[in-house]
């Protein structure tokens, strides 16, 4: 999933896409690269962030929506928790919906997905972006987000969006300490027993950084690496990331290791 910010404030590529040409021809850019999904954003939830208005985050993307529904056939995500965006957006050519409060910050997301009959992501958040990295704390952080996910679920099935549509995601960086980031990456396999694809979004983020040696968002690719290629050992089924060309290369080798993995295993 190659990662189309839309936005003059994202965390790491702020302001560059933040025109509607610029934004398509990025997008075409990592379909060439290999990107299986584009997901675009028209609203920051980088930690700290202020949510803008659904007329502004409509007004950034329908543009960027419209221009590539027309030149790719491959599915398009809109990175909202809006039910309003998310309708227009589908309205517009989007497939997808991928929702950071993993239906809990407008209770109407739910039905508006069903109705268009679209797949869903729902993710993991502790608090609201703007706050959410103020010293989050957990009894039991595993359970906590498997009981989060499993509530997003029931609730996006009781609104009739059928269980084979649905992903989920842990949310890494929404919420968590270094620790808790690390903590999840290494236990993906414990989420199996929700029987939806994984998707984990770790790319440039700020732990990545820290471990680094507090190096710039820019800096963070051979790390970002590290992360897609642990996450995907572990049971990521979609890496959502910036750096498509070198994350495909990544994913490439890594599942082939997997594979050979997973045919030992059988014959065990």
């Amino acid at each position: 999933m190659g990662i189309l910010n839309v936005t003059p404030d994202s965390f790491s590529d702020g302001g560059q896409f933040f025109n509607a040409q610029k934004a398509t021809d990025h997008a075409l850019r990592m379909i060439d690269d290999g990107a299986d999904i584009i997901d675009i954003g028209g609203e920051s939830t980088r930690p700290g962030s202020e949510s803008v208005s659904g007329e502004e985050e409509l007004r950034r993307i329908i543009p960027v929506i419209e221009s590539l529904s027309g030149k790719t056939n491959i599915p398009l995500s809109v990175d909202t928790y809006k039910a309003n965006v998310a309708k227009a957006a589908l309205e517009a050519g989007a497939n997808i919906v991928n929702d950071i409060s993993g239906l809990r910050f407008d209770k109407e997301m739910a039905g508006v997905v069903a109705e268009k009959e679209a797949p869903l992501i729902v993710m993991h958040i502790k608090g609201t972006p703007k706050e959410m990295q103020k010293a989050p704390v957990y009894d039991d952080i595993l359970t906590e987000i498997a009981d989060y996910l499993s509530e997003s679920i029931e609730t996006a099935m009781k609104a009739g969006i059928k269980k084979d549509k649905i992903i989920i995601d842990p949310g890494i960086g929404f919420g968590k300490t270094f620790d808790h980031n690390l903590q999840i990456i290494d236990n993906l396999d414990k989420f199996k027993f929700l029987g939806k694809p994984i998707l984990v979004g770790t790319s440039r983020k700020a732990f990545i950084g820290s471990i680094l040696g507090d190096v710039p968002s820019e800096k963070r690719l051979m790390g970002t690496a590290a992360t897609v290629a642990v996450s995907i050992m572990h049971g990521a089924n979609i890496v959502r990331v910036h750096d498509v060309a070198e994350m495909a290369e990544v994913a490439k080798v890594t599942d082939a290791i997997r594979k050979e993995q997973e045919e030992r295993n059988k014959n065990l």
